[in-house]
């Protein structure tokens, strides 16, 4: 059951809706973000994928602590992953790639309106019990489609002077408002920690804990009907050093968003890029596998500066 007189948009579209605020991104509203490309720059926002079949990559990406690592296998030859590289004419052949395995919590991911509930309902009182181990019946992440909107970057650490936020930090909603600009229904609301820098210096200290929205800034955005809410840490929220959440299930960052407002999360982005072009508005376009009954998707959300 929802929590009680807690706001949401359960009923809002309909009451077979499993799309939530991306319902939003008319065609007038898509046409009207293609004007925030002024440059016609492009830059991807994702995390590269190293597997953890290579060597030095539980070092060179950063993880929460005890998540699986991408897999990445790929033929070439008899003692990897398949039988070995095909041949396809004289002197020719081709390695492929079989297979990648993500997990949330440890690349650039998309997470689907099925990833978190409470009770027994999903986001718009679809029922739980549809989500059994061969995927989810309700909300999956092959609802979503692709995704393209005006993106809106907070770059909390720039506008206050540093690198990144201490890991204890949660920002409030009013440095949000302080910010700026104001976000318009429909738009992606990316928040940056500079968190992920962190890694650079010492692993350990990325798994002490991670700053992140506070509960008041993540219903603040939702007020707003942003349809996708993103950031560069692992949790939208902030995170203790056990990688937990802290807060209680009625300020949970994932239950505001995704179960109450069916708002997509998108975890894990590496904003430097981004940062150090000084835009603030921009067009921010991402499209998640189409893994049906899939609780989240690994992605390459591209802007165009």
């Amino acid at each position: 059951m929802m929590i009680s007189g807690e706001p949401n948009n359960w009923g809002r579209f309909g009451p077979e809706d499993q799309r939530g605020t991306l319902n939003l991104l008319t065609p007038p509203v898509v046409l009207a973000a293609l004007a925030s490309a002024t440059e016609g720059r492009v830059l991807s926002l994702a995390m590269p994928i190293r597997g953890s079949t290579s060597s030095p990559a539980p070092t060179t990406v950063p993880h929460l602590r005890g998540r699986p690592l991408p897999q990445h296998f790929m033929s070439v030859d008899g003692g990897d992953y398949a039988a070995g590289t095909k041949p396809v004419g004289a002197g020719l052949r081709v390695a492929d790639d079989a297979l990648i395995v993500t997990h949330h919590g440890t690349t650039t991911h998309m997470d689907a309106l099925c990833h978190m509930w409470s009770g027994d309902e999903l986001y718009n009182a679809h029922p739980a019990a549809r989500v059994r181990s061969y995927g989810a019946g309700r909300c999956g992440i092959e609802r979503v489609g692709g995704v393209v909107a005006r993106g809106v970057l907070f770059d909390v650490p720039r506008h206050l002077g540093l690198e990144h936020l201490p890991a204890d930090f949660r920002i409030p909603a009013e440095l949000l408002r302080e910010m700026g600009p104001e976000p318009q229904p429909g738009d992606v609301a990316i928040v940056r920690t500079g968190w992920p820098s962190v890694w650079r210096r010492s692993p350990e200290e990325y798994w002490s804990g991670q700053p992140g929205l506070s509960p008041e800034a993540g219903r603040w955005l939702a007020t707003r009907d942003v349809a996708v809410v993103a950031s560069d840490n692992a949790a939208i929220g902030g995170l203790d050093e056990r990688q937990l959440a802290t807060e209680a299930l009625e300020d949970d960052l994932h239950l505001i968003l995704l179960h109450r407002h069916g708002i997509h999360l998108i975890e894990m982005l590496w904003l430097d890029e981004l940062s150090a072009s000084g835009r603030t508005d921009f067009v921010f376009m991402v499209a998640p596998l189409a893994i049906e009954g899939g609780t989240g998707s690994p992605v390459n959300p591209l802007v165009i500066l």
